[in-house]
């Protein structure tokens, strides 16, 4: 894709922010984020506030709860699902009082559907990981209950000119790789098959978005989401290997968008904006792409979720991103 969304020199936040005030905190992201905008997330608030409740209460016909191991599915909406839907109703009439007169691309986070997967148990206990059947099933109702749910966004936000999707999927490195442990904590459930991983996630991207996906773990399988058809990727910088580049590369070079994580997401000192900026600027200086393309396909973001940060920090770490931005396209250097 050669058109993105944003103008030049945009950045933007993953998605959680620190704190209960929901309404404080979208008036933090409108103020600092004017060119993408994003409905923030307060997991401290509690129950379906988190990512996996919050995204959970997106499905069609497959009702969650709380267990002692988490969320599962059940019988009938109960009060956990419930809650979790009251949380997102109430942020998305926030969304629709600050949105007012906004005229741009908005973004939207979910949990992808290989990491809920991984954490939503069946009824009788096992992961739904561990059933094909049950992802297929999760994967239809995900997909249906996503394009509503951006179909409720364009109608609360009617300036929006792109919808842009980002799936949060840290799960997924470990479902290609085996690695996601059993309901029990014994074993180790079977590893998917990149094509399988990439239909299924493929299967749930909304029609007329545009989607990334977002994965802080180590390992980014850049493959499985080209693949999947994703037009953008969101990873934290740190932790890009050069045995990475190939497969960046070619992906830059196929259109993908960047949403490179270079703002340390807990409180710490923030370095100046040229510091910020300087592993996308590297990068595509390494990679051998032409600096004029670096500020419209590349985002810059803090390194993950802003929720472990403190409200003062979080503020400040949105600025310096923006700030940092800026670099990409007025001194990017040679």
């Amino acid at each position: 894709m050669s058109e993105y969304p944003w103008g030049e020199a945009t950045a933007t936040g993953v998605g959680s922010h620190p704190g209960a005030d929901h309404a404080e905190a979208i008036r933090v992201v409108f103020g600092e984020l004017p060119a993408l905008p994003y409905l923030p997330e307060l997991p401290a608030r509690g129950v379906g506030a988190d990512l996996i409740g919050r995204t959970a209460s997106l499905l069609v016909e497959l009702p969650v709860e709380v267990q002692p191991s988490g969320w599962r599915f059940a019988d009938r909406p109960g009060r956990d699902f419930k809650r979790a839907r009251d949380h997102l109703v109430r942020d998305l009439d926030g969304l629709e009082e600050a949105a007012q007169g906004y005229e741009g691309p908005f973004k939207i986070q979910v949990c992808g559907p290989w990491t809920l997967a991984g954490a939503v148990e069946l009824r009788h206990g096992d992961k739904t990981l561990a059933d094909p059947g049950a992802v297929r099933d999760l994967v239809g109702s995900f997909a249906e209950g996503l394009a509503a749910h951006v179909a409720d966004v364009r109608r609360r936000v009617p300036g929006a000119s792109q919808i842009v999707v980002q799936l949060d999927e840290p799960g997924l490195p470990g479902v290609l790789a085996g690695t996601v442990p059993t309901a029990s904590g014994f074993g180790r459930l079977a590893a998917v098959e990149a094509p399988i991983a990439a239909e299924r996630l493929g299967a749930v991207l909304p029609e007329g978005a545009f989607t990334v996906v977002h994965c802080c773990a180590p390992g980014v399988p850049f493959g499985v989401l080209r693949a999947a058809g994703v037009d953008g990727v969101s990873l934290d910088a740190s932790l890009l290997r050069r045995r990475d580049e190939d497969a960046i590369g070619e992906a830059i070079e196929a259109g993908t968008a960047f949403f490179l994580g270079v703002v340390p997401g807990v409180d710490s000192r923030l370095p100046d904006v040229d510091v910020v900026a300087k592993p996308a600027v590297e990068l595509w200086r390494r990679l051998g792409f032409p600096v004029a393309t670096l500020a419209s396909q590349v985002v810059l973001t803090p390194a993950c979720g802003l929720a472990g940060a403190s409200p003062a920090y979080a503020r400040a770490a949105l600025a310096k991103a923006r700030e940092a931005a800026r670099v990409l396209r007025d001194d990017p250097g040679e």
